[in-house]
Parts: structure tokens; sequence; C-alpha cells
């Protein structure tokens, strides 16, 4: 069966890529595995210090929860299948290896997210990601 990785940040960007994604699920021979992947960024400066992990780990879960929830409802709402994850790096590194270790067979993602500069053609995440990975991407518009 087909993997598909689809990484979602929470922005309007990558909830338009999956919603223009939907209805091209219909051109597969058979229906993919869809998963959903959000990235959090690691807390900044000496916040471990005074934070125990198991809520550091716990605020990146709900924070992750909020950025997918757009996401989740549009394929609930389409009655698509899905599983999605919540890891915690930088975004393009972590989308690169997440594909590669769990041999997923495509990448699909907007241009952009939710970066504050967007770059001219393609969001440093999106740029980023197309120069990294061996898995084929495909950008969705």
């Amino acid at each position: 069966m087909l993997k598909i990785l689809l990484p979602v940040d929470g922005s309007d960007n990558a909830r338009k890529a999956v919603t223009d994604f939907i209805p091209l699920l219909n051109w597969y021979a058979e229906k993919p595995e869809l998963h959903l992947l959000n990235v959090q960024y690691p807390l900044r400066g000496n916040v471990a210090l005074f934070i125990n992990q198991a809520d550091i780990k716990q605020y990146h879960q709900e924070e992750g929860l909020k950025e997918l929830q757009g996401t989740r409802a549009l394929l609930d709402q389409a009655g698509v299948a899905y599983q999605y994850h919540i890891v915690v790096g930088d975004p393009a590194e972590m989308i690169v290896r997440f594909a590669s270790e769990k041999q997923f067979n495509q990448i699909v993602m907007g241009p952009r997210g939710a970066g504050g500069i967007q770059g001219l053609l393609l969001g440093s995440v999106t740029s980023k990601v197309m120069q990294l990975a061996s898995t084929p991407v495909l950008l969705i518009k």
C-alpha cells in the first residue's frame, strides 16, 4: 500500500494543500495510507532546567494537536482515514527523517507554511525538504 506523509503546521497554506489534495486521492489505484506529521520546535534557552520533561512533552503534544485540529476536521469530514504524529525538532530535518525512517512513498505539502517571512517562490521548510529528501515531494499549490 502506498504511504503518504502530509506535514501540517496549522497554517492556512497547509490546510489548503490538504483540502486540494483530498480530491486527488481518487487518482490512486487504491486508497493510500495517509499520515499527518506536525513538527514542534524545541523549547529555547534553559527552560528544560526548570520544567520537567513530562510537562515539556505534554506541552508539545497539546500544541501539536492544536495545529492538527483543522486538518483532522477536514479529513474526518471527507471520510478519509489517517494517522497523526507529533515530533520535536527542526521541521525540515524531521520531515525528511520521518519519511525516510517510516519508508513513505511520497511527501505531500504546500509551497509555504506558517513561517514568518516567506521565500519568494517556496517557503524555507519546503525548499529544505525538497533539497534533503530522497522521498518524492508533491507540492500542492
